[in-house]
């Protein structure tokens, strides 16, 4: 009998030479909330399009537990937002998405990602977007994989352009929640990766292996 056989997402496991990924326990809800508010980015520059990382504590750590209660109490077949912690020699250090709307139908997804400051700039970024990436492709099927990321963020544009996604347009993106005295707009750039660009990809020179995928399939609107 599997371990959590009505929530099977709590046994789903990708693993790379660097990192383990999984389906947050409680705990590790309360030890990413923890590495968020210790900074998950320098306090002049935004990068997300929801300004959640200028709460204070303990509203930001609140923010952290709700945000992923949520992924859970809304998850449909048809609309679903994977949140999985990131940890690296036993910490979790960050948090990987992946999502999709109606994914049997269009077989496409987006990702998403933060890391906190005291394990950027290591190469975790590359190995974390590999994962869910290899998921994606590997696991569920997926035929394309969208990404963003704002103008100025370099690490994390730097991580889309080496892994092989390709620029799919710009867009101007509204930020919310940002004080008056920040801008409130910011030029995102979008990337795009189809099923045989990541064939023949540097994401793929990434080993994974994923550990309780099987049974989690109905849940990602996948049929045996």
């Amino acid at each position: 009998m599997r371990s959590h056989p009505y929530w099977p997402l709590f046994d789903l496991r990708l693993r790379t030479a660097d990192l383990e990924l999984r389906y947050a326990t409680e705990e590790d809800l309360i030890a990413l909330a923890g590495a968020a508010a210790a900074g998950v980015h320098e306090p002049d520059f935004m990068p997300f399009a929801n300004a959640w990382t200028r709460k204070l504590s303990p509203e930001l750590e609140r923010g952290v537990l709700q945000w992923h209660w949520n992924t859970r109490a809304c998850w449909k077949p048809d609309n679903w937002f994977l949140e999985l912690v990131v940890v690296h020699r036993g910490e979790v250090v960050g948090s990987q998405s992946l999502r999709a709307e109606h994914f049997a139908q269009v077989r496409s997804v987006g990702t998403g990602s933060w890391l906190t400051q005291a394990w950027q700039g290591r190469g975790l970024g590359k190995h974390m977007r590999a994962a869910v990436l290899h998921l994606a492709f590997a696991g569920l099927g997926a035929q394309e994989a969208t990404t963003e990321a704002f103008e100025g963020n370099a690490a994390s544009l730097g991580v889309t352009k080496s892994l092989g996604y390709q620029p799919n347009g710009t867009l101007r993106k509204h930020l919310t929640d940002e004080p008056a005295e920040h801008p409130q707009w910011r030029i995102e750039h979008l990337f795009r990766m189809t099923r045989h660009q990541w064939e023949h990809s540097a994401a793929r020179h990434y080993p994974v292996t994923v550990e309780g995928l099987e049974p989690c399939l109905p849940l990602f609107g996948v049929k045996d």
